[in-house]
C-alpha cells in the first residue's frame, strides 16, 4: 500500500490511530478470525468489534468474506496489506531530476530457463505451462506475468542520459517472488541481479505467495498459482548497491559503464545457488503493484563552467 500526505490517505491514518485496531491487526497477522473471535480476544462486544472491522475494511487494511458456520453465516477477517509506504512531500529545492523507463516484463531480449515456467497476458495463458519454447511466442511482448524455476531472463534498456548530465543514482524497482509448484509462502529463492554483465548482488525471496488474490491480478487467474510478489528496489550509487536500503555489494555506478546508450539487465536463479526456488515477475495488471520493471536514473546537470 502506497500513501502520501493527502486527504485520500486519511482513512488509513485514522484506522491506525487506535490501540484496539492495532491489536486487531496483530491478531489477524497470525491467522484469519471472525468477529466473535476478535471480540473475545480483546474483551469487547461484537457490536463494538463490528465498528472497528468496518474502519479497517474501509481503509483496505483488512478484507472480509462471509462463510457458513455452525451458528449461521459468519464474517471472516484477514490482513489485506503486507506493507505500507508513505511518500513525504519534498521541498522544491530538493527535487531531483531523473530519466525514467518502464520495461514490460514480456519485453525480454534473451532467456535460458528450465521449468516450472510460463507466461500470460492479462487475458490468457500464452501457450502451455512448463514449456520454455513459448517464451519465444510472438505474443510474449504482451505478457504481464512470467515465471521460471531456474536460469535467467534478460532485458535491454535504453539510456537517455545526455552528455551534460552526471549520473548520481540508478534505481530499479520490480514486483517479484519465488516460483514454487502451485504456491508456497515458505519457498526461499536466491535471485541474482546483473547490470551490463556485472553482478550487482543477490536477494533471497522468502516465498511464492498465494494466500489471497493480488490487488490487480485478473479474476480469471487460477487461485492455486502465483498471486502477488514483493516490491523490491535496487539502488546503485557511488557508495555501492542496496536492496531496500540494505547494502548487498560494493558495486558502484562508476563500475557499470552507466553512460552507455543501452543497458543490459538480467535476473537469474543460478544453478549453484543455495536456494534454487525460481522467480516470478509481475507486471501491470498482475500482483499488488501496477507497474512493470521501472528504471530511474537520477542525475545532476553540469554547468558550462564545470564542463570547461
Amino acid at each position: 500500500m502506497e500513501l502520501d500526505i493527502s486527504e485520500s490517505s486519511l482513512p488509513v491514518y485514522e484506522a491506525l490511530a487506535s490501540q484496539v485496531r492495532l491489536n486487531m491487526i496483530q491478531l489477524l497477522a497470525k491467522q484469519p478470525m471472525n468477529i466473535r473471535e476478535l471480540a473475545e480476544a480483546l474483551g469487547l462486544s461484537s457490536a463494538i468489534m463490528t465498528m472497528h472491522v468496518k474502519k479497517l475494511e474501509k481503509a483496505k487494511l483488512i478484507s472480509t468474506r462471509m462463510v457458513p458456520g455452525k451458528g449461521g453465516v459468519q464474517k471472516i477477517c484477514s490482513i489485506a496489506a503486507d506493507k505500507i509506504e508513505i511518500t513525504m512531500p519534498v521541498a522544491q529545492d530538493q527535487v531531483r531530476e531523473f530519466h525514467q523507463t518502464e520495461v514490460p516484463v514480456g519485453h525480454y531480449t534473451d532467456f535460458d530457463i528450465v521449468p516450472t515456467c510460463g507466461l500470460a497476458t492479462i487475458d490468457h495463458i500464452i501457450g502451455e505451462f512448463d514449456e520454455p519454447r513459448y517464451f519465444w511466442d510472438a505474443e510474449r511482448v504482451h505478457a504481464r506475468i512470467l515465471w521460471f524455476g531456474q536460469g535467467f531472463i534478460e532485458y535491454k534498456v535504453p539510456n537517455f542520459l545526455l552528455s551534460s548530465q552526471r549520473p548520481e543514482e540508478l534505481e530499479i524497482s520490480m514486483e517479484i517472488s519465488s516460483e514454487a509448484p502451485f504456491t508456497n509462502d515458505n519457498w526461499p529463492s536466491d535471485l541474482s541481479f546483473y547490470l551490463n554483465d556485472i553482478h550487482l548482488g543477490t536477494w533471497t525471496s522468502p516465498g511464492d505467495f498465494g494466500d489471497k488474490p493480488g490487488k490487480y491480478t485478473p479474476s480469471w487467474w487460477p487461485s492455486v498459482v502465483n498471486q502477488y510478489g514483493l516490491l523490491k528496489r535496487l539502488r546503485i550509487t557511488q557508495e555501492g548497491t542496496f536492496m531496500d536500503g540494505h547494502h548487498i555489494s560494493n558495486v558502484n555506478l562508476d563500475q557499470l559503464s552507466i553512460e552507455h546508450k543501452q543497458w543490459t539487465f538480467r535476473i537469474a536463479v543460478l544453478n549453484d545457488a543455495q536456494h534454487i526456488g525460481g522467480a516470478t515477475l509481475f507486471g501491470t495488471g498482475f500482483g499488488n503493484y501496477n507497474q512493470d520493471i521501472l528504471f530511474k536514473l537520477f542525475y545532476t546537470q553540469e554547468t558550462q563552467q564545470a564542463k570547461s
